[in-house]
């Protein structure tokens, strides 16, 4: 009988409670329900990691025709942002190329690189398959084009380019600076000579995976994909100075040679037409 009179006792403990005990229980209530709240907000996130805390910007990726809508944080590195964009489209970060004023670097933050709120990120890349399917053969010329170079002269001596470097410089030549790897300009790259004497001018349309390359006469758009090799060699006497060749077709006739490329923009120039995940 004692059983049956215990919960009853219970009842009674919680029915005579004080009214300061009930208004204590009445706040902490409403605690739980605030955290509650907060639980469900903090549950929202944006596809990847949580970025609770952190400054962030919203970007828009554009890849393959396709947009995303990204929330990353602004102190993220570039290699960051390139594993959110794999999550968000599956290609791996070593094929992208991802666009930003130029080539994204990959060491630097999106608030050391100025990116801001709103921003257009242009993705370019390929599949592993595709990428495999279009790079087994550009590997096959490019083993077989070192290997007819090693059997030459170095390229300054040869006829066909000592008649443009004998020249000497174009009187527009742009600066060099040597021991520096500098990002593409935003305006063309001007002041250089092609195969024929004539003046040349590189522009780089990120925003369409193209290289225009301008001289008086007309403007070649080329797409990016197309160029199978970019060849260089410093010109001896002025190693702040570089002869560049971009390789159109399967043969050296399909060259198109640029005289007089500052330095500070071989390696960029490389990486914006090939890609750092060209296979050679």
């Amino acid at each position: 009988m004692e059983t049956e009179g215990s919960p009853k006792k219970e009842e009674s403990a919680c029915a005579n409670l004080g009214d300061g005990d009930a208004e204590a229980n009445k706040e902490i209530g409403q605690e739980d329900g605030r955290n509650s709240s907060t639980q469900c907000q903090a549950s929202v996130s944006n596809g990847g990691d949580t970025d609770d805390g952190k400054e962030t910007v919203d970007l828009k990726i554009i890849w393959n025709k396709n947009k995303y809508d990204l929330r990353i944080p602004l102190d993220g590195t570039g290699a960051s942002l390139k594993e959110r964009i794999h999550s968000l489209t599956g290609l791996p970060p070593s094929m992208q190329k991802v666009m930003y004023k130029g080539l994204l670097p990959e060491d630097k933050t999106l608030r050391e690189i100025k990116v801001t709120n709103g921003a257009k990120i242009m993705v370019v890349g390929s599949t592993i398959n595709d990428v495999l399917a279009v790079n087994t053969p550009k590997e096959v010329i490019q083993q077989e084009v070192k290997a007819e170079e090693n059997k030459k002269e170095p390229l300054c001596q040869q006829k066909q380019h000592r008649k443009v470097l004998d020249k000497g410089k174009p009187e527009d030549i742009m600066p060099s600076v040597k021991g520096t790897k500098e990002r593409l300009p935003t305006v063309p790259l001007s002041g250089m000579y092609n195969k024929s004497g004539g003046k040349v001018r590189l522009t780089f349309k990120l925003e369409q995976d193209q290289l225009w390359i301008g001289t008086k006469e007309r403007t070649e758009k080329l797409p990016m994909g197309s160029i199978k090799n970019v060849v260089t060699e410093p010109i001896e006497g002025h190693d702040d100075y570089y002869m560049m060749a971009f390789q159109l077709g399967p043969t050296e006739a399909s060259y198109y040679w640029v005289y007089w490329v500052p330095v500070q923009y071989v390696d960029a120039i490389k990486d914006t037409v090939l890609g750092k995940w060209q296979y050679f």
